[in-house]
């Protein structure tokens, strides 16, 4: 007795045998339980999937004159000679090679004829997108108005293709790829079945190469037994279908993440020694890649295809690298595929790229970037004014001790004992003394604000200062433009209040007023009788490195400084 390939000796032959497909099976055979059976099918989907298989056991199910509804008997002529490929009643037509006119005006004139034994006459056209335009016209009228006794089943890979004209007179249905693990586990039931003894990470390796095609799988599990015989072992199937070992990959990327290159450079070795295919190798990186960080991401969700003992280094890899490396890495790995794919020694890039991968260094998280900004700006918003010692060293101004002197109004009553009266001592925090009411009351303000806040400090001194009252602070706004809109922000005007409250040890009102433009004249005159002193402030202001490169910079090109 001749062999048998596998995908031929274990192809369904009933709706429960089909893989994957449920949502199609169960809608088919509810379709003919309760007799509503369109005229035309459409079943579209990846190659190997039961397209042509769900049609055959369709046709069997209309047409078995034994079987319950749905069910085929499998033991009736109509069943037998379908499954045989000899029903004369129902037709399979590769849609390739009988794709033109002649061939569909053909198929018309014969679906006019009732059944011979059957119930309904059947065409199965099998790549029906392969169809002219010409030949699908032609399918028009007959699918818009066909006899009661003839169904049509189209089956294609492309389903854009197919005219819309074709598809609206059609029900739908898509097949999709099956998952690896119910790949693997029906392989396991084939190789029981067969007495061959094969792991299932053998298994895995087979259904990751089908890519969701049992069919394929299936070819691929008697190209792997015709080999090794009834004894399959892990190492023998990357050898026989020359696929990419998962160790190395898994090997790989742990070595990414350790930021070891040696190993990686090691990792290349392999994969060049064994006669691995570099471009292949670098895109199952980015898969295994993609499953990292998706393992993160989405960790409840069924979005990644492997077997439950990769599933487990997937998770440890991830948790050990974090979700920013991962997309950094991903994103190089991306951006460099073409320089790979279109160079002459692809293995130099790979080695580039893995190397420039391992020495990307740790990277933070946006919120642990903006934790640590915080700080930093926090410090440097606290730091007192800086000032330079004799030597040319940086000093911080030392703390504000400031004693005002005791005003006396001549009618203010003498102390009666001739023994003098300790002057009276200001608290550094603050002050409720009149004496600092006015100008000098605003300079002792601002070295207050300096020991608080550098930023606003700085804001203050350009400031123009008005009146400084009991109860009354006036202030105009300043030259720079970022300075004259600070207390725009009401948090802005609360902060300086609460400053002013602070240090007079009372309330405050800060009236801010629009500073009056001085005329031309004027603005020409006080340039001129303070340039020679913004000048030299300026260049004092700097802190000596700076003031260095400046003077360098000024001696070279014969310049002189300007304060804006």
């Amino acid at each position: 007795m001749p062999y048998e390939v596998l995908a031929r000796k274990w192809r369904p032959q009933v709706f429960e045998d089909v893989i994957g497909q449920e949502h199609i099976t169960q809608t088919l055979v509810n379709a003919i339980k309760t007799g509503r059976l369109a005229h035309a099918y459409i079943f579209g989907g990846p190659r190997g999937v039961g397209k042509t298989s769900v049609a055959r056991i369709f046709a069997k199910a209309i047409n078995c004159a034994e079987g319950e509804p749905g069910i085929p008997c499998n033991r009736c002529r109509s069943c037998r000679e379908i499954t045989e490929g000899n029903s004369v009643d129902v037709q399979e037509i590769d849609g390739a090679s009988n794709r033109g006119i002649d061939e569909i005006r053909e198929l018309r004139e014969s679906a006019r004829y009732m059944p011979s034994a059957s119930r309904y006459r059947i065409y199965v056209i099998d790549e029906v997108h392969m169809l002219t335009l010409p030949a699908f016209n032609a399918l028009l009228k007959t699918l818009e108005e066909p006899p009661p006794h003839v169904k049509f089943i189209f089956a294609t890979t492309e389903s854009h293709k197919v005219p819309i004209t074709i598809l609206s007179r059609c029900q739908r249905f898509d097949f999709k790829r099956i998952a690896l693990q119910k790949i693997v586990a029906y392989l396991e039931k084939i190789s029981g079945h067969e007495g061959v003894a094969i792991g299932t990470t053998a298994l895995a390796m087979i259904a990751r190469e089908a890519e969701g095609s049992m069919r394929d799988a299936e070819s691929l599990l008697d190209q792997v037994v015709s080999f090794a015989g009834d004894k399959v072992s892990d190492d023998q199937v990357p050898e026989i279908l020359g696929i990419i070992d998962r160790g190395l990959i898994f090997e790989s990327s742990s070595a990414i993440i350790e930021g070891a290159a040696p190993r990686c450079l090691a990792v290349v070795e392999k994969v060049y020694s064994r006669g691995y295919d570099i471009k292949e190798f670098y895109r199952a990186l980015m898969a295994q890649f993609r499953n990292l960080l998706v393992s993160l991401i989405a960790p409840e969700e069924n979005l990644i295809d492997m077997s439950e003992s990769d599933r487990k280094e997937i998770r440890r890899q991830a948790e050990m690298a974090g979700t920013e490396k991962l997309q950094v890495v991903l994103n190089f790995l991306i951006s460099r595929e073409d320089a790979l794919r279109f160079s002459t020694y692809p293995r130099l890039v790979l080695e580039a790229t893995l190397i420039k991968l391992c020495t990307l260094g740790e990277y933070l998280s946006f919120d642990d970037i903006m934790k640590k900004m915080a700080f930093l700006e926090k410090r440097l918003l606290s730091l007192p004014p800086e000032t330079h010692g004799e030597d040319g060293k940086t000093v911080l101004d030392p703390p504000i001790n400031w004693t005002p002197k005791a005003v006396l109004d001549d009618h203010a009553e003498k102390p009666a004992s001739g023994k003098d009266t300790p002057p009276h001592t200001a608290d550094p925090k603050g002050t409720t003394d009149s004496a600092l009411d006015g100008e000098k009351g605003w300079e002792a303000f601002l070295q207050f604000v300096s020991s608080k806040s550098k930023m606003l400090y700085t804001i203050l001194k350009d400031w123009h200062f008005k009146a400084l009252t009991e109860d009354l602070l006036e202030i105009a706004n300043g030259n720079q433009k970022f300075s004259s809109g600070y207390f725009e922000e009401q948090d802005k005007r609360d902060q300086l209040a609460e400053y002013c409250r602070t240090f007079f040890k009372r309330d405050i009102r800060v009236k801010i007023t629009a500073r009056p433009i001085a005329s031309a004249g004027e603005k020409e005159r006080a340039a001129r009788n303070d340039k020679g002193k913004n000048r030299t402030e300026a260049s004092d202001e700097l802190p000596p490195e700076v003031r260095d490169v400046a003077q360098n910079v000024l001696e070279l090109f014969e310049g002189k400084l300007i304060n804006k």
